[in-house]
């Protein structure tokens, strides 16, 4: 059985997926990253050789997300794409005529608007982590809420508090004041869900085309009370399809799949075990003075990246 793997490592959290060649997802993981990419790369190919369906052999491996260069150097994949990309084909691949896709993930969050299954525009918020899964995280664990159940208690609330949603720092410090003078921790809650959506639609969002049918998808997608937030402000039905908090994963596996090498350069389940390291250098050879990035496996340089004119990824392996 052909089977095609895709992988997405992100600042929070690593996923995989693996299809086959009707794009039946054949096992799915999502795991922290921990600040560790190539560990939780590592612990994922573990995972996944142990559930590895019997007589499916991967042809075809695909990264994508952040760390999706290193990802892609050290399991050796046949493609890497960025995460708008991978993104948008795992919300089309559920819903066909999708114009919009917000996907907030861990440290990012961004819009992708589509037509007739092509990107054509997008945006994306790196600066503020405000509205992001960290930060629901950092919420959740000040007020002593184990994170599956904020969105549960934000949907109980009948009179929403308004939060400061501008940034982080003003939405803690307005969510504590609004805790000391007696709001009802489910007001405060799913007002910050309400404060957040607004954040996203009027930063993010902003200029954006936003029409239905809009997908939601990421971590933060799992979250009851921010899926209602944005169906009120937009004063539409929000889709979160199947495999929403894998979806990039997914993605770039439907991609590498269509795409599907004559031989694949997934170095095998074997690289889970091995010495992986990867470092970094300033090269002096001109004044761009660039860091590369140095891979190695077992002590052998496989790859390094980084450098503008190509000086040094141009001695590549292979």
């Amino acid at each position: 059985m052909k089977t095609y793997l895709g992988i997405d490592v992100g600042s929070i959290s690593t996923n995989f997926v693996l299809i086959d060649e009707k794009a039946n997802v054949l096992f799915s993981l999502y795991i922290r990253t921990e600040g560790d990419p190539i560990k939780a790369v590592k612990k994922g190919l573990k995972l996944l050789r142990e559930k590895m369906p019997k007589g499916a052999e991967i042809k075809g491996v695909g990264a994508t997300g952040s760390a999706r260069q290193l990802v892609g150097v050290i399991t050796g994949a046949d493609l890497v794409k960025n995460e708008i990309t991978a993104h948008a084909k795992g919300a089309s691949f559920f819903v066909p005529d999708v114009r919009t896709v917000i996907e907030i993930g861990g440290q990012d969050s961004k819009v992708i608007i589509l037509e007739n299954g092509v990107v054509v525009d997008f945006a994306m918020n790196l600066i503020c982590a405000a509205g992001t899964g960290s930060f629901l995280d950092n919420q959740a664990q000040r007020l002593k809420i184990p994170i599956e159940k904020f969105g549960e208690l934000a949907l109980k609330s009948k009179n929403p508090t308004t939060i400061s949603s501008r940034c982080t720092v003003f939405a803690e410090s307005d969510m504590i004041h609004k805790q000391q003078i007696g709001h009802k921790i489910e007001d405060i809650v799913a007002g910050l869900c309400q404060g957040l959506a607004r954040n996203f639609l009027s930063n993010v969002a902003r200029g954006k085309n936003i029409k239905p049918p809009i997908v939601f998808q990421g971590g933060v997608s799992e979250n009851v009370g921010m899926r209602k937030a944005f169906e009120e402000e937009l004063g539409e039905k929000i889709i979160v399809p199947k495999y929403n908090k894998v979806m990039g994963a997914f993605g770039v596996a439907l991609l590498v799949k269509e795409n599907s090498p004559k031989k694949t350069k997934f170095l095998g389940f074997d690289v889970a075990d091995k010495d992986i390291k990867c470092t970094s250098f300033q090269c002096n050879g001109c004044p761009n003075r660039c860091e590369v990035i140095e891979a190695r496996i077992d002590g052998k340089v496989v790859a390094r990246w980084g450098d503008r004119c190509g000086k040094w990824s141009s001695l590549n392996p292979g």
